[in-house]
């Protein structure tokens, strides 16, 4: 892509991405964008790549080739800086299980730097959506209330990109599509959204994907015209048609 000064650059953009720990390649040579504003799912089986892509796009993992730029900031030479732009929610819960969701908000809001009427606000949603489980340890609250609390603390320091991997991943199928709710509540508040799943008919809510399989590739686009091009009714049929014929599209 061009990156004039009179162009508006996506809020992510992966260049020849690479990552190869010792002789295996995770990440192979990928590159794709997403648009400001946009919901971007990155789509593929456990082991496709998908979560180091995301902690390269996050700056946690160095690339072996590449660039990456998140809201314009070079993430392989400044992850520093590009972080400050990222709310992110990990694959594995990743908030302390042993404090509440009470003290976990107000860790994070010390940790981010969150003015105290912000974080006033935020505590007093939390505590009418959760009620009594405000003050439990977050260890006893299930799966999906845990990662809506986790979802809330990654918002905090209002990050224009919300990176959330593998979010929805053992959540039961109400709760998931509660997060999903959520999902394009933040998207239309202006908020960009990089989903990893590995939940096909999910990935559907997507705006656009793309399609990892062992660290390459794919396949990008809007859902429906992968499957147009596939000649598919789902993402999943889609899937599993461009790993066993070596389409790429």
């Amino acid at each position: 892509m061009n990156r004039g000064q009179h162009t508006t650059p996506p809020m992510i953009e992966v260049e020849g991405l690479v990552k190869r720990f010792g002789t295996f390649i995770a990440v192979d040579h990928i590159s794709f964008s997403v648009a400001r504003g946009e919901v971007f799912g990155l789509l593929g089986a456990n082991g496709a790549g998908k979560t180091t892509t995301i902690r390269m796009i996050c700056g946690l993992l160095a690339p072996t080739e590449g660039r990456i730029f998140v809201d314009d900031i070079p993430v392989h030479r400044r992850p520093r800086l590009a972080r400050t732009r990222i709310g992110y929610l990990s694959q594995r819960f990743s908030l302390y299980e042993d404090l509440s969701p009470e003290e976990n908000l107000r860790f994070f809001s010390a940790l981010y730097g969150v003015p105290q009427d912000t974080t006033k606000a935020h505590l007093a949603r939390l505590s009418s959506w959760l009620g009594e489980g405000f003050r439990q340890p977050v260890r006893t609250l299930p799966l999906g209330f845990r990662q809506r609390v986790g979802l809330m603390c990654a918002l905090l320091h209002d990050p224009p990109l919300l990176i959330l991997d593998e979010p929805t991943s053992g959540v039961d199928p109400i709760g998931r599509q509660e997060f999903w709710e959520e999902i394009y509540r933040q998207s239309s508040e202006g908020k960009t959204i990089l989903v990893t799943t590995h939940y096909m008919e999910e990935a559907e809510y997507c705006q656009r994907v793309a399609i990892m399989h062992q660290g390459k590739l794919l396949n990008e686009g809007a859902p429906r015209e992968i499957m147009a091009r596939s000649g598919t009714r789902t993402l999943q049929e889609a899937f599993i048609h461009m790993v066993k014929s070596g389409d790429t599209g």
